[in-house]
């Protein structure tokens, strides 16, 4: 059979954005492939498996009704100063022009026919933009352009991961009504809008205006698109909100106040009445899709209300699952794949997004009536046709008292008298999961001769916040554990060389990495991918960092206790490190910034360590995801030929 290899990405198809009509009968998602002459993805509109082909790039922003979409093409013209949204008719195939605004129009929903509930983002200090005339918007971008030199930041976080410098921008709730036309701001300049519902007329949303420092808590609010006015529902900061819908007559929201386990904590279920929140339901799972993948794109629903239920993602152990909730919130799962990225739901099934370990992600359907779960597309079926997909072995070991899983991937050919290199892959989060699903950059690895482990340790997602919360510890029982289940994929197969282990990880995994080299030398090479190396520098560089960084570190003020995050920084042991390290960043990195693997790096130069560092520019926190396809291909390419180099394979 042939191998994997790294060029495979870019024969690779992604689905994205699925969703029924409002009727249930047809449904739409985008299909993204790579664009090799503009190192891009391109998208294509398909409803009901059928492709709507166009020269342009389309995205889908909604249903208008149940045969029409909302979708927007790429505009070639890119000094243009306004969007074009079309309707594209799905029966007749035509596009027609519909709303032409400056905004970027997101979260689209309707009201009804004519009145169109969005989210855009703004610019505080300019919030009306969206209705100055052509020419005096020309004299704002013109205006923003001679100012682009530098940077006036007086909030925090001034810059987020994905979106550059963020500076008095938001997210804003704007309305659209058709005829005659108009569009209308509803938030407040400087408000944040979170998830917002629609029902009956009337649009919830959650937020919260600020200056100087974004809030961690929100408020809830209703507005009536008929009388005009907005009223608070919940006015006491003291709740994050992760979305808000209506259930059984009931204003439902799902919240949390991280008294119990910090910003990681899990939400509740709460009904909201008469300025309060009473507790409906709780169960100890984060009801979406937490195992990491490099195969996927964008995202879809991990929640849908239909008739009298609520439907949901939910990360079980090592795997995700899709449950249904009854009125009364009693659970009944459906569904359960190694991954579900995301699904919609209408009167006799469920069409999702999901992928497991011999196939990247398709569309596959499940039928109310029969119970069962069978294929819908084939996107990348013959991607793999004739190449060796490494077998998922799992492996259960014990590690500090506790019954612990991870994974082994066989190495291509495999041959127990032979002996073999092996690579360690430690997840981010620290709170997601692996399962046994396609990972395109360690079947590469298996291809290539390498035995590849990776595990669910302390820290890990899918057995409730006790087990996730590991504030204050980083590097303690989460490095045990890890250096437990090497020592019993080892014992297990002993036709692992232990003088050419290998190991890397990003974002939380790429910390470990940090960590991990200045705690044990039985690694004969390892990557740092977008990682943190030091507590004190992150938490005022980070988009996160303010909150995040004093947060998992188990204090309130990194000035106060700035000894403690030292303890749990990588930085502080690198005196210890002997190990060659390639570090991997990418200069708009601003949730792991490049200056954490620079320090970590250059510590090593200083010491005489083998290091290496490549950077990525114009890239951030999401290279190996969603990267140019060129530079996802040059980190898998740089991270593997480092393993060759010191593992002698050739």
């Amino acid at each position: 059979m042939k191998k994997i290899t790294i060029e495979d990405l870019l024969k690779f198809r992604f689905i994205e954005n699925l969703s029924f009509d409002p009727s249930g009968k047809n449904y739409a998602y985008q299909l993204a492939a790579v664009d090799k002459k503009k190192d891009s993805y391109f998208r294509t509109v398909c409803v009901n498996k059928k492709a709507y082909k166009s020269d342009k790039n389309t995205s889908i922003i909604g249903w208008y009704d149940d045969t029409r979409l909302i979708i927007s093409e790429e505009n070639k013209n890119k000094k243009a100063l306004f969007n074009k949204y079309l309707l594209l008719d799905i029966k007749e195939g035509k596009r027609k022009n519909f709303i032409t605004t400056p905004l970027n129009i997101s979260s689209l929903k309707t009201a009804d026919e004519n009145i169109l509930v969005f989210a855009a983002g703004i610019d505080a200090n300019e919030p009306d933009a969206y209705r100055y005339s052509k020419e005096k918007l020309q004299k704002y971008k013109d205006d923003l352009k001679k100012d682009a030199d530098y940077e006036v930041l007086d909030e925090i976080p001034y810059w987020f991961n994905g979106g550059g410098f963020k500076n008095k921008k938001r997210r804003a709730l704007f309305i659209c009504r058709i005829k005659p036309f108009s569009i209308e701001r509803i938030s407040d300049p400087l408000f944040d809008l979170g998830p917002m519902e629609v029902k009956d007329r009337k649009v919830y949303f959650a937020g919260n205006s600020y200056s100087m420092k974004m809030p961690l808590y929100e408020k809830v609010y209703a507005y009536d698109v008929d009388t005009k006015k907005t009223e608070v529902l919940y006015d006491k900061e003291d709740y994050s909100f992760s979305s808000l819908f209506c259930f059984g007559g009931k204003l439902i929201a799902q919240a949390s106040d991280g008294k119990n386990y910090g910003i990681n904590e899990t939400s509740r279920f709460y009904e909201l009445k008469d300025n309060a929140l009473k507790e409906i339901a709780f169960y100890d799972r984060s009801l979406y899709d937490s195992a990491g993948a490099d195969t996927m794109l964008g995202g879809g629903k991990n929640k849908v209300v239909r008739d009298d239920a609520i439907y949901t993602l939910a990360t079980e152990k090592d795997h995700v699952e899709i449950w249904k909730l009854d009125t009364r919130f009693r659970k009944t799962k459906l569904i359960s794949m190694p991954k579900i990225s995301f699904f919609d739901v209408n009167k006799d099934k469920i069409i999702f997004c999901a992928s497991d370990e011999k196939n990247l992600p398709d569309l596959y359907v499940y039928t109310f009536k029969d119970k069962k779960v069978n294929k819908l597309t084939s996107y990348n079926e013959a991607v793999l046709k004739g190449r060796y997909v490494a077998p998922v072995k799992e492996i259960s070991y014990t590690s500090q008292g506790m019954k612990l899983n991870g994974f082994v991937l066989l190495p291509k050919d495999y041959d127990r008298r032979k002996k073999y290199p092996a690579i360690l892959d430690v997840h981010g989060g620290p709170r997601t999961i692996y399962s046994k699903t396609f990972f395109h950059e360690m079947q590469v690895w298996a291809s290539e001769g390498y035995f590849v482990m990776f595990t669910n340790i302390r820290g890990s997602d899918g057995r409730g916040d006790a087990f996730a919360d590991i504030r204050g510890k980083y590097g303690e029982d989460d490095f045990v554990n890890l250096m437990d289940f090497v020592d019993e994929v080892l014992k297990q197969y002993p036709a692992i060389d232990e003088t050419r282990l290998c190991e890397t990880g990003g974002s939380y995994g790429g910390f470990m990495t940090n960590w991990i080299i200045g705690h044990t030398d039985r690694f004969c090479a390892c990557a740092s991918q977008r990682s943190i190396s030091n507590w004190l520098s992150f938490t005022y560089l980070s988009d996160i960092g303010f909150y995040f960084g004093t947060d998992q570190n188990g204090t309130d003020d990194m000035i106060k206790d700035y000894q403690k995050l030292w303890e749990h920084s990588p930085l502080k042991y690198a005196d210890n490190v002997k190990t060659p390290t390639l570090f991997i960043h990418s200069d708009q990195d601003y949730r792991c910034p490049m200056p954490e693997g620079m320090q970590m790096m250059q510590a090593l130069a200083e010491r005489g360590v083998d290091t290496r560092l490549v950077l990525f520019h114009g890239e951030n926190h999401e290279l190996s995801r969603s990267g140019k396809p060129s530079h996802r291909i040059r980190r898998l390419s740089e991270i593997t030929d480092w393993f060759r180099k010191y593992t002698n394979v050739l």
